[in-house]
């Protein structure tokens, strides 16, 4: 028995270290790596295939070891909405004036749909199968991301050309560079504070955390996101709220109370410009920008919209009052534009059976849930967000779906329990499923 023990242990170990490597290819995908064009589109189109179908091999690995699929689906409206959205989406490819371009945005969001449902159900069956194992998905996503805010940490001082973006004119850097818009790699940074604060939960020797959330802080504060600071501030007043110890309460409140100034002088308010200060109050020009949306595009298809991802007839979206754009900086406004009304509707309906769906979700499920999700809906209003263009925030949205969408089911079929039986005689032994 003790064999068999150490055996488990082999396996879990295998399993948690190839659940975060392909964790953290697919995220990575997602990165622009080069500026050939060909290079970039196999990277993000190739690379999440491949990682797509690794996702699938890794849950069929964990069912042939010792296991079989007995997960059953609870609160279904968010995945039934999020995938009537989706086709949608697919029929909107006969009105789209670029179906091309369309049927590509909708075929890598549909990829990482697989990519989470496969994922997600791999650590369910972990769960149900492998009682008391230490594969958590707050860790795998924190130490992805912790990893690829290392690399551009260090290509800061290594590359400063390649990893930092001018902008303002050139008298702004900001982290990112041609690899990644900084609003979303700040955004990224949030969710790998919200998960790794868990890591601080769990472990008793925390100073390895420590150092790894500072590192994804200081990328945060390099990245000059504004929203994604106030999505870790408000990450970090969520926990505090849930800590019972008053000193440790007071102690993180006074710390936080001690920089947020500083922090909000410099990068939101970026030095105190009186220009910046109305920057800021419009959004940087979104608001005009969302005002001639709705004004003078929405009338022209109000009610399916241009086309999966598109907000106009042509490539860019112009107006006499406004910068020209592609994409609307706001998730809602762009599905608004894309797939008009109707679209909206599912998608609005699809939010709250999300939101409704998490709040009935066990304590630590719950916190770790609405921790990742603070960032991703933060940046929703500004960036490209959940059902924007492709991009790692709707990777993570669709691993929430499926995160209270998915549960072990109490019965199994008389063929499930016969090869249990075979697989796994340890749990006949201990009685913990049959």
């Amino acid at each position: 028995m003790e064999s068999l023990a150490h055996k488990h242990q082999h396996f879990l170990k295998k399993t948690n270290n190839q659940l975060f490597i392909i964790l953290l290819l697919m995220v990575a995908c997602f990165f622009t790596w080069s500026e050939n064009v060909a290079i970039t589109r196999g990277i993000k189109v190739v690379g999440r295939m491949g990682v797509m179908i690794s996702s699938i091999l890794i849950y069929q690995k964990i069912i042939n070891y010792g296991s079989v699929n007995s997960l059953a689906y609870k609160n279904i409206f968010s995945p039934i909405l999020y995938m009537a959205y989706l086709t949608l989406g697919f029929i909107s490819f006969s009105w789209s004036t670029n179906p091309g371009f369309s049927a590509l945005q909708w075929f890598m969001t549909f990829q990482s749909f697989v990519f989470a449902y496969f994922f997600v159900k791999s650590l369910k069956i972990l769960d149900v199968y492998f009682e008391g194992h230490s594969i958590r998905l707050y860790h795998l996503l924190g130490n992805t991301v912790f990893v690829l805010q290392l690399v551009f940490v260090i290509g800061m001082w290594i590359a400063p050309d390649v990893f930092f973006r001018l902008t303002d004119g050139g008298e702004e850097a900001r982290l990112g560079g041609t690899l990644m818009n900084p609003n979303e790699l700040g955004m990224l940074a949030g969710v790998g504070c919200a998960c790794l604060i868990f890591d601080l939960y769990r472990f008793k020797n925390k100073a390895w955390t420590i150092i790894k959330i500072l590192v994804i802080m200081y990328a945060l504060y390099m990245t000059g996101s504004r929203s994604s600071l106030i999505g870790i501030l408000l990450i970090i007043f969520f926990h505090i709220n849930q800590t019972k110890k008053k000193t440790l309460k007071f102690a993180i409140i006074g710390v936080v109370a001690a920089i947020t100034p500083f922090a909000v002088y410099s990068i939101i308010l970026k030095g105190g410009d009186q220009s910046r200060l109305e920057e800021v109050m419009s959004l940087t020009g979104r608001l005009p920008f969302w005002k001639a949306l709705i004004n003078e595009g929405l009338p022209r298809e109000p009610l399916l919209g241009f086309g999966f991802m598109r907000i106009d007839y042509k490539e860019f979206f112009q107006s006499a009052h406004t910068y020209p754009g592609k994409m609307t900086h706001n998730t809602f406004m762009q599905v608004l534009m894309n797939l008009g009304f109707i679209g909206l509707t599912i998608v609005l309906f699809q939010v709250f059976f999300t939101l409704k769906s998490i709040l009935s979700q066990p304590k630590e499920t719950k916190l770790m849930l609405i921790g990742i999700l603070i960032p991703i809906i933060i940046n929703s209003f500004t960036e490209f967000g959940i059902f924007g263009e492709s991009n790692y925030g709707i990777l993570f949205y669709q691993i929430i779906i499926f995160s209270v969408t998915l549960k072990n089911s109490s019965y199994l079929t008389r063929l499930q329990k016969i090869v249990l039986k075979r697989k796994r005689p340890d749990l006949i032994e201990e009685n913990s499923i049959l």
